[in-house]
């Protein structure tokens, strides 16, 4: 776990990391050591030429050298096999290896430089040979750096909603910001950014489905705390929506990082108001100019009748439930669904405010609606309590998660929590938490990394639905196509965030969709299957 010390420094590579740099390169070397040895059994009886015994001894120089290096290579791989992640007590002997194999280099290279300087200066013997060496020069020259030291350091390193109209304006997030703002005079709407052609524009008429006609005004306009958006029409399901843009630039992440709570000035009868600051400050960014340049109003000035649905996904969810809250006064009726919301996002009261007219949906392991900050100290702390604990070898835990992401399955049990008391060893990762000259670490209360957080506890918004996936699915197995399951869940359910293969690719906006276009799908073929366990979920 610690990095190794080599010439005095202490370097971003653990002595464990050298597993597979070290058998890639094996295996190089153990094929380049057997075609050199076939080119000179081969051909040692047609080395009586001008320079022959020069190029004889050059090969039996070359395999032996070789020889040496695979030998090298192999004990590395060997001893970074041993031990686990927080004992790398036998792989204490890896420094000596490394400066063994980096002082072979040398040699290498000065038999590469002699070998070219050879052929160079016409040895007149048979061409095969010639063009071996000529081979070998080259390949070398490709393996001069330190190829196990730099592998090694690579492997140490947002629905069907209100309406159809309400499920394809989330899929906007997913479209790019474009250049400096204009605003167009040759249409009804108003569009603030985009691209001198319109093709981001063009991209939401694809992609909604809509017509020109149905927008009230598209912003790309993007800035920390100030979010892309839309206002559009939704003639079939009677409701002006607004869309807000999930996270797509550089100003877009800064707002994600600003996760301090802030209190939030809100028209509504709820004590202790506090909101993610970033998100909050792109949510009332988003009512200014909504309510203030009287976006709203001229929305429903030509929908009076209509109700007010926003949607959102990601940072556009966290800031799309906000904004709902701001606007509940004004319009009583406004509905939002938050697709794949942050959880840090609203205090305990305002969640619970929230329940009545948000539904916020997720999927699967997504890492985003498990997000706050308590749960990233509460990650750190379990992933050194796994560390500490595991008995297994690193090179083992990154074959099974590798099988486990290509084929699916279930994963062999393995220790991944204690059971109460004390490490029996310090966390080498920690060392600077520990006391000098402590014996041992313990989880306890008095320990720093248990310390209280000065950050509060945020919840996600109002309602959730969860799809699950049913059953197991690996990218290249032969199992059939993904089933979900849907069902209320209670935030406490995404009170941790939880390590897998698809907590990031399960909060992309494509995936999720799949996801519901499946559910629905399942549903309208079984409306008349009966309910289990109380664990359906009506979808409008």
């Amino acid at each position: 776990m610690p990095g190794m010390v080599l010439f005095g420094r202490r370097w971003a590579i653990a002595s464990d990391d050298l597993v597979f740099p070290g058998v890639f390169e094996l295996f190089v070397r153990v094929l380049w050591w057997i075609g050199i040895l076939t080119l000179y059994l081969m051909h040692r009886g047609k080395l009586d030429c001008p320079g022959g015994v020069l190029l004889s001894s050059y090969l039996i120089v070359l395999i032996i050298l070789l020889a040496v290096i695979i030998c090298t290579v192999s004990a590395i791989v060997c001893v970074s096999m041993k031990g686990t992640i927080c004992n790398p007590g036998p792989r204490k002997s890896m420094s000596k290896l490394l400066y063994v194999r980096l002082a072979l280099f040398l040699p290498e290279m000065v038999w590469a430089s002699l070998g070219a300087a050879w052929i160079e200066d016409g040895v007149q013997c048979d061409r095969t040979v010639g063009n071996g060496i000529i081979a070998t020069v080259a390949v070398r020259t490709r393996t001069w750096c330190p190829a196990t030291l730099q592998q090694g350091s690579l492997s140490s390193t947002s629905n069907r909603t209100a309406s159809g109209t309400t499920r394809s304006l989330t899929r906007w997030s997913a479209i790019p910001q474009g250049p400096p703002s204009f605003r167009s005079r040759t249409t009804d709407y108003d569009l603030v950014g985009g691209d001198q052609l319109n093709c981001h524009f063009g991209s939401i008429l694809q992609t909604t489905g809509l017509q020109y006609r149905d927008f009230i005004h598209v912003s790309f306009h993007d800035k920390v705390y100030e979010l892309p958006f839309l206002v559009a029409l939704d003639h079939r399901k009677e409701s002006v929506v607004v869309a807000v843009r999930g996270t797509m630039s550089l100003q877009d992440i800064l707002t994600d990082l600003s996760a301090e709570s802030e209190p939030v000035d809100l028209e509504c009868e709820v004590q202790d108001c506090w909101a993610h600051k970033g998100i909050s400050q792109a949510a009332r960014y988003v009512y200014r100019r909504l309510v203030n340049d009287g976006i709203l109003s001229q929305a429903f000035s030509v929908a009076p009748e209509y109700r007010l649905v926003i949607v959102g996904h990601s940072l556009g969810a966290g800031a799309a439930a906000l904004l709902t809250i701001m606007l509940r006064s004004p319009y009583p009726r406004v509905r939002c669904y938050a697709f794949s919301p942050p959880r840090g996002l609203l205090s305990k009261s305002l969640y619970e405010y929230s329940k009545t007219f948000i539904v916020s949906l997720v999927l699967g392991k997504d890492v985003i609606p498990r997000l706050s900050v308590t749960n990233l100290e509460d990650l750190k702390r379990r992933i050194l309590r796994v560390i500490a604990h595991c008995n297994k070898p690193k090179y083992k835990i990154l074959l099974r998660a590798c099988w486990y992401e290509l084929f699916g399955g279930h994963p062999e049990d393995l220790p991944t929590e204690l059971d109460g008391g004390d490490l029996t060893q310090p966390l080498l990762g920690e060392r600077s938490l520990l006391a000098h000259g402590s014996p041992a670490y313990s989880f306890s209360s008095d320990s720093p990394l248990e310390s209280p957080t000065k950050y509060p506890p945020l919840y996600p918004p109002g309602r959730i639905i969860h799809l699950e996936e049913v059953g197991t699915s690996g990218r290249f197995s032969c199992y059939p196509a993904a089933r979900y399951s849907v069902k209320w869940s209670h935030e406490s359910e995404f009170s941790k965030i939880l390590i897998g293969p698809k907590m990031l690719t399960d909060h992309m906006p494509d995936i999720l969709m799949r996801a519901l276009d499946s559910v629905v799908s399942d549903r309208a073929a079984c409306v008349s299957c009966p309910t289990q366990g109380g664990s359906s979920v009506e979808v409008a």
